[in-house]
């Protein structure tokens, strides 16, 4: 019992920790914003007097921070689950597109269906295609010893082009301009579910990834072992631990997660498919599940955060001018100061365990 106790508040001091960590490189990067603003010889409170008014300055501007928020919530566990599993994905982008694809090909082929059976379909075919292209990178990991960052990486690209291939060619709209499938029949489509705003049905998916990925890591065996994976692969070995399986599982997961994202853009706000459709979710998710600290509480409280800075940078750009790729450019330095918080943090411990170990020698 005691044991258990210092054990809580450790864990209780490093959240804490995590959670200071977060503020301050938020701020820090929030007060480089307000200068490259000032530089741009625009008003820094002006801008985030429209970015208050776009995030949730009104019922619809709350529902745009919650649709841009689900999908950065998927995304930031794509890449905590595999980080939990001594993994880094980089390719959830990649994973994004191929949900995406797939769902609009099984919304355009399925027909006859009724709601809500068709959607369901459709998110399946979402996941599973997602958390096969995700798959794919853990077993190259554990078949050929192959860099998750490289792979990764390498997919991205040929997701992206395959979706492009698929959109252009096979599940085209004859009559479009442009590249970009027909619209979603209604019986496939996320239903949006709050009137006076875009929130949909895909907004409780992620909800329940969300708690599905707390419940799995911290409260199930499996999870657990994923973690001691993460933790020392050769301890984990020695404990007679499978951790081949659990890094393919930990990157099918990840897949499963950011192809739902896709399913979300696609069914739930653009209801058809066009080329290029994510505005770079794969990316932002990894700001997001460090900025959380890879936690559950943390990563729903920073996806909400970035979600909040997506849907006011359009209406900071149209009250004040401001390009949008400011907003992207904070994002970048929250990225920055999280990493090198840690970093300094970790230094420290460090130093102060060397001496502790020194003083307890003498």
């Amino acid at each position: 019992m005691p044991g258990s106790g210092k054990q809580a508040k450790t864990k209780l001091k490093q959240s804490l920790s995590s959670l200071l960590i977060g503020v301050v490189a938020l701020l820090l990067a929030l007060a480089c914003g307000c200068l490259i603003i000032m530089i741009m010889g625009k008003s820094p409170l002006a801008a985030f007097n429209a970015i208050y008014l776009g995030s949730i300055g009104s019922k619809a501007a709350i529902g745009e921070t919650i649709v841009k928020a689900a999908p950065l919530m998927l995304t930031a566990m794509a890449f905590a689950v595999t980080f939990k599993c001594g993994l880094l994905n980089i390719g959830a982008e990649g994973q994004i597109y191929m949900g995406g694809m797939a769902a609009m090909t099984v919304a355009q082929v399925v027909k006859g269906v009724p709601y809500p059976l068709h959607m369901i379909l459709c998110v399946i075919a979402g996941m599973l295609v997602g958390g096969i292209w995700g798959g794919i990178a853990g077993w190259l990991k554990v078949r050929f010893k192959a860099d998750e960052m490289i792979t990764t990486i390498m997919l991205n690209y040929i997701g992206l082009q395959f979706a492009n291939f698929m959109v252009t060619n096979v599940i085209r709209d004859p009559a479009a301009s442009l590249p970009q499938s027909a619209r979603a029949p209604e019986s496939a489509q996320l239903t949006q579910f709050i009137s006076g705003t875009r929130i949909h049905v895909g907004v409780i998916f992620a909800a329940i990834c969300l708690a599905f990925y707390y419940i799995f890591l911290w409260k199930t065996t499996a999870g657990y072992r994923t973690r001691v994976v993460g933790m020392n692969q050769h301890a984990a070995h020695f404990a007679g631990i499978n951790s081949k399986k659990h890094v393919v599982l930990a990157m099918f997961m990840a897949g499963a997660f950011s192809g739902l994202a896709g399913v979300c853009e696609i069914l739930g706000l653009q209801i058809r498919m066009l080329q290029s459709f994510s505005p770079g979710y794969g990316f932002d998710g990894i700001a997001v599940a460090m900025l959380g600290n890879n936690s559950p509480l943390g990563i729903l409280i920073s996806s909400l955060m970035f979600g909040a800075l997506k849907a006011g940078s359009n209406m900071m750009q149209i009250v004040t001018q401001i390009p949008t790729a400011t907003i992207s450019l904070v994002q970048g330095l929250v990225i920055l100061f999280v990493v090198a918080s840690r970093f300094l943090v970790d230094r420290a411990e460090k130093r102060g365990n060397k001496k502790l170990a020194k003083g307890g020698n003498r």
